[in-house]
Order: structure tokens, then C-alpha cells, then sequence
């Protein structure tokens, strides 16, 4: 994570937006359901995830990052299910940070898990106050499901956050321009899988050769911390990622 495009996430140097937010102008508002697609290019990258970045660089919403020798770990952090904390000691153990978005009502529970992931280097993102879908909200909705976050973030841990994860993986070219409006960066993803349902667990084993297979420089790794398959696998992939010479 230690480059230019990212060294926001680990000095925190970017500057933040905050109220008051200017408004949007008068883009499309039509419901798009993000997913990076099966196809690959020559570099093993989701041609949708490539496309994605052409086409709404411009609203500061990615899929991918800059630098190809990097893959950038994020979890989501919609509940807490007993893994975080293993997450956590695995990615001090082999000395890598991650982004953590957060919902309004993990930040508000899990005041413990959240110090030590701002203690301990790591980024907290913005999953939405509510993990409303932006689209579905009116302007003045989408802006309070950010900003209302944010506020909480700053007032409770004195963090100021800077990068924004669509609930639902949903988006609109608006809900992107107001979240570019309330001073975000959107981050997508250019890698996921089925890793959340907690009564279906993947297998560790075929979990752990999928996510090599799919391994590509500028990677965004969209992870779910309730799950006991990623958190048995964690150290193995970032060993195996590190292997195949990726920086994380």
C-alpha cells in the first residue's frame, strides 16, 4: 500500500472535505449493480473493473488502484461475528494494513475492534451510516448517510475518514458525484467472493486457490470479516499473494 496513490491511506494526508456540501449537479440517477464480471485482460484484471475506472475516474470512484504490484486488502464491516480480532493479530503478525469499511452500527458497537484498527495502522472507510443503497435515497438522504458517518467517526475516534464503499454495491452517477461532493474517494473492488453467508461457509483450501487464481496487480480485494474461512486463510494468502511477488 505504499504508494503514491494510496499514501492516504497510511499518513493520512489527504485533506477532507466537510460540511458545508456543495450540490450536484444534474447527472444520471439510474440504480447500477457494480460486479467486475468473469472476463480478464492480459494482466488478469476484470475488463469490467478496468471500465469501471475509465469510465468514473472523473467522480474519484475506482476499482482498481495505479500500482500494478500492489493488492490492496478491504473488509467490509457491516456486524461483528467473533473474526475481526484473528483478522486483525494475522495482519500484525505479517506487518500488512488494510482498509476497514465501517457501517454506522459497527462504529457504534465496536468501539474496542475500532481504536485497534486506527492503533494499529489501519484505514476505516465509510460503508454508509445505514447501509442504505445511495441511489434509492434522495440527495439530501445520500449526503446525511456519508456525512452522518463521518461526523460520528470524527466526534467518537477523532478520525477523519476519506474513502466511501456503495451499500449494496450499488451506485448511480449521481450517488458518485455526491459522495466526490462530500469529499470521498469511492472504492469498488476488482476481486470478491461469496464469503459472507456465515451458515455456508467456502472451503478454506478451494477459498484460498480461488483468490490466487484471481490475484492481479492493482487488485481491490473486497473481504467480509464475518467470515471463519477468511480469517483461517488470511495469513496463507497474503503469504502466497507475497510469493507471487504482489506488495500489499
Amino acid at each position: 500500500m505504499r504508494n503514491r496513490w494510496t499514501t492516504g491511506l497510511l499518513s493520512g494526508l489527504l485533506t477532507v472535505a466537510v460540511l458545508p456540501v456543495s450540490p450536484v449537479s444534474a447527472v444520471s440517477g439510474e440504480v447500477i449493480g457494480y460486479g467486475q464480471g468473469t472476463a480478464v485482460d492480459s494482466e488478469n484484471r476484470p475488463v469490467d473493473a478496468v471500465a469501471f475506472d475509465a469510465q468514473y475516474a472523473r467522480y474519484d470512484a475506482y476499482a482498481t488502484t495505479p500500482d500494478r504490484s500492489q493488492i490492496l486488502l478491504t473488509f467490509d464491516q457491516g456486524y461483528e461475528n467473533g473474526y475481526t480480532g484473528q483478522i486483525l493479530d494475522t495482519l500484525r503478525e505479517k506487518q500488512v494494513h488494510a482498509v476497514f469499511f465501517l457501517t454506522g452500527d459497527y462504529a457504534k458497537k465496536e468501539t474496542d475492534l475500532v481504536n485497534r484498527m486506527i492503533a494499529e495502522g489501519h484505514v476505516l472507510g465509510n460503508h454508509g451510516m445505514t447501509h442504505a443503497s445511495l441511489p434509492t435515497l434522495s440527495e439530501a438522504e445520500a449526503k446525511a448517510e456519508i456525512m452522518d458517518l463521518h461526523q460520528y467517526v470524527l466526534d467518537k475516534y477523532g478520525y477523519e475518514m476519506q474513502y466511501f464503499r456503495c451499500p449494496c454495491g450499488e451506485y448511480s452517477e449521481a450517488a458518485l458525484e455526491i459522495a466526490q461532493a462530500c469529499g470521498y474517494r469511492t472504492l469498488f473492488w476488482s476481486d470478491a467472493y461469496v464469503d459472507w453467508k456465515t451458515d455456508a461457509q467456502p472451503d478454506p483450501a478451494e477459498s484460498l486457490e480461488r483468490l490466487r487464481a484471481h490475484a492481479h496487480g492493482g487488485e481491490i480485494l473486497l473481504l467480509h470479516a464475518v467470515s471463519s474461512t477468511n480469517a483461517e486463510i488470511l495469513g496463507d494468502l497474503i503469504d502466497a499473494l507475497r510469493a507471487e511477488g504482489y506488495t500489499l
